[in-house]
C-alpha cells in the first residue's frame, strides 16, 4: 500500500506538469513538447525562492506559478501564435529548440548539479493510518492534484469560457464572428496551461530532483500521459497518470531490470484496446 500510494503521488506530478500539454495539443492542436522546460522554470524559481531568498514555501509556489504563467503568455504571445497554423512537425522542431535553449540557460545560470527545495517542518514527515506510513508531502501533491484536476473539468465542461475555447478551437473565423475574442482565448489557455506546469516542477523536486536536462527527461511520461488519457481530456490524463505512476513504481520496485517496460507496455494495451486513449476531450462520449 505504500508502494502504490508513491505511485499515486508520482502520478499527480506527472498530471500537474502533462496536463498543460493534454490541453494544447487535445484542445489547440499544438504539439508543444517544451512543457518540461516549463517545469524546469517553476523548479528552479521554487527552488531560487525558499533555498536562496527564505521565502515561505506556499508562497514561494504561488510566485513560481505566477512566474510561469507570466513567461507563457509572452511566449504565446511572441513565438507560439506565429506557428499555430503551422504543422506538427514544425511544433515538434520548435518546441524541442526551446527545450535545448532552456537547457543551456538552466546550466549557465545553475550549474549541473541536482537542486532540491527545502521544505517546511509542517510538510516533513510521515502519518500512520491503517497501518499505512503515508509521507505528508506526497499527501500534500495528491490533494492539490486532486482539487486541481476537478477545478479544470468544471472550467472547461461547465464555464463560459470552456464553451467559448471550444468554438475558438473548432472554428476561429465563427468564433470571432459571433465575439469571441480567439486569440485571448488562446493565450490564457496556454499560460495556464505553462502555469501548472511550472507549479508541477517546483512540488517535484522533491520527488525527481531538478538538473539542467530535467526539461527532456521527463518527456516520454508527459507524452504517455497525454496518450493513453486521450488528448484534451482532462478526467482521462487525470487517470491515466495515476494508473502510471503506480505501475512505473510497482514496476522499478518489484521487477528493476525492466525499467521503464512497465509503462510501455500498458501504454501498448491501452493504444490496442481504445486507440484514442482512455477518454474523448472533455470527458464526453465517445
Amino acid at each position: 500500500m505504500t508502494i502504490i500510494f508513491d505511485g499515486i503521488a508520482l502520478g499527480m506530478l506527472l498530471f500537474l506538469i502533462s496536463v498543460g500539454l493534454s490541453v494544447t495539443l487535445g484542445l489547440m492542436n499544438f504539439v508543444n513538447l517544451a512543457t518540461g522546460a516549463f517545469a524546469m522554470l517553476g523548479g528552479y524559481l521554487g527552488v531560487l525562492l525558499v533555498n536562496e531568498y527564505g521565502i515561505p514555501f506556499l508562497a514561494a509556489l504561488v510566485i513560481a506559478t505566477a512566474g510561469c504563467l507570466a513567461v507563457g503568455a509572452v511566449l504565446e504571445r511572441l513565438l507560439y501564435r506565429r506557428l499555430y497554423a503551422a504543422s506538427h512537425m514544425d511544433h515538434v522542431l520548435f518546441t524541442v529548440g526551446l527545450i535545448f535553449v532552456s537547457i543551456s540557460l538552466a546550466a549557465y545560470f545553475f550549474g549541473s548539479s541536482v537542486q532540491i527545495i527545502r521544505l517546511p517542518a509542517y510538510l516533513e514527515g510521515q502519518i500512520h493510518v491503517l497501518g499505512v506510513d503515508l509521507g505528508i508531502y506526497r499527501l500534500f501533491l495528491i490533494v492539490i492534484a486532486f482539487a486541481i484536476a476537478g477545478s479544470l473539468q468544471v472550467v472547461l465542461t461547465q464555464t463560459r469560457f470552456g464553451a467559448e475555447l471550444r468554438a475558438a478551437v473548432d472554428n476561429p473565423r465563427t468564433a470571432r464572428g459571433v465575439g469571441i475574442e480567439v486569440d485571448r482565448i488562446f493565450t490564457v489557455t496556454f499560460a495556464v496551461g505553462s502555469a501548472l506546469a511550472g507549479l508541477g516542477g517546483a512540488l517535484g523536486t522533491q520527488m525527481l530532483g531538478l538538473d539542467p536536462v530535467f526539461a527532456v527527461k521527463y518527456v516520454v511520461y508527459f507524452l504517455i500521459v497525454v496518450i493513453v488519457g486521450g488528448p484534451g481530456s482532462i478526467l482521462g490524463s487525470f487517470i491515466a497518470s495515476m494508473a502510471i505512476g503506480i505501475f512505473d513504481v510497482l514496476g522499478k520496485y518489484y521487477v528493476p531490470e525492466l525499467g521503464a517496460f512497465v509503462i510501455y507496455a500498458l501504454m501498448l494495451i491501452v493504444l490496442v484496446a481504445r486507440s484514442r486513449g482512455l477518454l474523448p476531450k472533455f470527458g464526453g462520449r465517445s
